[in-house]
């Protein structure tokens, strides 16, 4: 069975604690970081689109054949990432 990589931008700094806990994950120390010292909402959700891109890309660079994106209500972001990957 193919296993297909689940991606969820972050859109907000509540999503920090959030998405490990209900996705049983751990966010990288650098993407924290990012968010934390993003000064807006509006930035917070930029730092989580380009995260999730550069990861997309990098996925896709390895030979992932297929993505999946948790939009979780913000089907926006989903569509900036989207529109730059593909």
């Amino acid at each position: 069975m193919p296993i297909i990589p689940g991606l969820k931008p972050l859109a907000t700094q509540k999503q920090l604690n959030l998405i490990p806990h209900r996705f049983h994950v751990d966010l990288p120390e650098a993407l924290i970081k990012e968010v934390l010292k993003a000064k807006t909402k509006e930035a917070i959700r930029q730092v989580g689109i380009d995260w999730c891109i550069a990861q997309s890309m990098e996925l896709i660079a390895a030979g992932v054949p297929f993505l999946h994106y948790y939009s979780i209500g913000k089907s926006d972001n989903i569509h900036k990432v989207a529109s730059a990957v593909f």
